[in-house]
């Protein structure tokens, strides 16, 4: 394989990964969630998911608004409101705030050396 194939397959796979609102911290949060979760993650904030994330954020939304139901409940509300800030600017604003909060007061989530599953 050529050096010039090699920086073209580099940068296809930086592409794929390259998120939607470009946050470094937002990527680290990501790279300690289980391989599965993690790519599905990855998959939705693509901005080529758009067709995905907004309808899937919009219905996390409702479903934590219908949290008093069986099987829904409130963490579907920030994690959809999380996947729409990729598309609306005010929501965006929202999201860094919450970003600096954990740079803050948990910087050990941010940090790649720490286990994947602590409950701190």
């Amino acid at each position: 394989m050529s050096a010039t194939s090699d920086e073209r397959t580099t940068g296809t796979e930086d592409a794929a990964r390259q998120m939607a609102g470009g946050d470094p911290r937002l990527d680290k949060l990501v790279d300690r969630l289980p391989p599965r979760v993690g790519d599905t993650v990855t998959y939705l904030l693509k901005p080529s998911s758009r067709w995905v994330r907004i309808p899937s954020g919009a219905l996390l939304i409702v479903g934590g608004v219908l949290s008093f139901l069986p099987v829904l409940g409130v963490w579907m509300l920030p994690l959809g409101l999380a996947l729409l800030a990729e598309d609306v600017p005010a929501l965006r604003s929202s999201r860094a705030k919450v970003l600096d909060w954990v740079e803050r007061k948990k910087p050990h989530w941010l940090d790649p050396s720490a286990p994947k599953n602590d409950r701190s």
